[in-house]
């Protein structure tokens, strides 16, 4: 079962809307939809948060991006948590906005929040959200363009991955990751259009048969 989920992100009015705190809003509205409030607590330097359905911890690092692992270590310690009984929600430069995928493990692709998660858990096997948040354009730092803001139609497609992944995150959190992830890596398939059938040309009724006189000569 997932016992922790993790969104990172930086505190502040100034980053609230930005690419790197992805990981935030998907938190913040599941915990919105189910009623749970994030309370800020000293000693974990984080917005801590509890899902009674299932217990899991919610979990937003208030110590900025490149210092995520603290706050994630220390209540995973002090509720003795495993790696693998963690999910980290996380932007990701690798997927265009719109697109979401959970994998365990892997490369930490140069995030600083993963990079210092990675190094207090002393190992990188916990689970990731990966939300897209798309690359920067050529020429463009990745640490800068994560901090602005997307325009209104990446953030809305942003929107729209996070709530796909909200449906299946019960399973998630139930421990259920194989089917999770073939929910949500599984494009929805769009009705096929319905097929016209060609109109029925109906046949020309008979020509009337010629009796009589005119049967026998023809009409002149």
């Amino acid at each position: 079962m997932i016992r922790l989920v993790v969104g990172l992100g930086n505190p502040g009015k100034e980053y609230e809307r930005t690419r790197h705190n992805a990981g935030f809003w998907l938190v913040e509205r599941f915990a919105s939809a189910n009623g749970i409030v994030l309370r800020k607590d000293q000693k974990f330097k984080a917005l801590v948060g509890r899902h009674d359905a299932s217990g899991t911890w919610l979990l937003l690092p208030q110590s900025f991006m490149n210092l995520s692992g603290q706050p994630v270590h220390m209540l995973a310690g002090f509720f003795k948590i495993k790696p693998e009984e963690i999910l980290v929600v996380h932007d990701e430069l690798d997927f265009p906005p719109g697109i979401a995928k959970l994998k365990q493990g892997g490369g930490i692709a140069g995030h600083n929040g993963l990079r210092d998660i990675s190094q207090r858990l002393a190992t990188h096997e916990y689970w990731r959200l990966r939300l897209g948040v798309g690359k920067p354009p050529p020429g463009r730092e990745g640490a800068d363009y994560v901090l602005e803001k997307p325009p209104a139609e990446e953030r809305a497609a942003i929107e729209a991955a996070i709530q796909k992944t909200l449906d299946v995150l019960p399973l998630m959190l139930s421990g259920d990751m194989q089917g999770a992830m073939h929910k949500l890596h599984t494009d929805e398939k769009k009705p096929e259009p319905e097929k016209k059938e060609p109109p029925v040309e109906e046949p020309e009724p008979p020509a009337p048969k010629k009796t009589g006189l005119r049967a026998l000569f023809g009409k002149k």
